[in-house]
């Protein structure tokens, strides 16, 4: 019985993708995988993770030139003072924040 729900969870833990493709398309991923010995999916797969990576780190660091890095850091090193928009603007929030224990809510939203 163990075994049974050792083969059910190891096959949960797995997904499927499929794909209708031309078949050049196939005859091409085919030969490439047993260039490198793998079969069809494990090479679609890795390629695929490969990809989606590449993607992923793109999207998430943000790249910029030596002079727009310096730019930026400078002016977190040397912020400008607030402009005078920056100031009213904080000074309605800091009216409008209301204390109150017991609550996730610091601001009211009904003045």
């Amino acid at each position: 019985m163990s075994n049974t729900k050792v083969r059910a969870t190891a096959s949960d833990a797995r997904g499927r993708i499929t794909a209708r493709v031309p078949q050049a398309l196939v005859e091409t991923l085919d030969l490439a995988a047993r260039m490198v010995g793998a079969t069809v999916s494990q090479f679609v797969a890795q390629a695929a993770l490969e990809k989606a990576e590449k993607i992923i780190e793109n999207e998430r660091v943000i790249r910029m030139s030596a002079e727009a890095a310096t730019w930026f850091f400078d002016l977190i090193d040397n912020p400008p003072p607030p402009s005078s928009t920056l100031t009213n603007a904080m000074k309605r929030y800091n009216a409008r924040k209301v204390s109150s224990e017991g609550s996730n809510s610091t601001f009211e939203f009904g003045a």
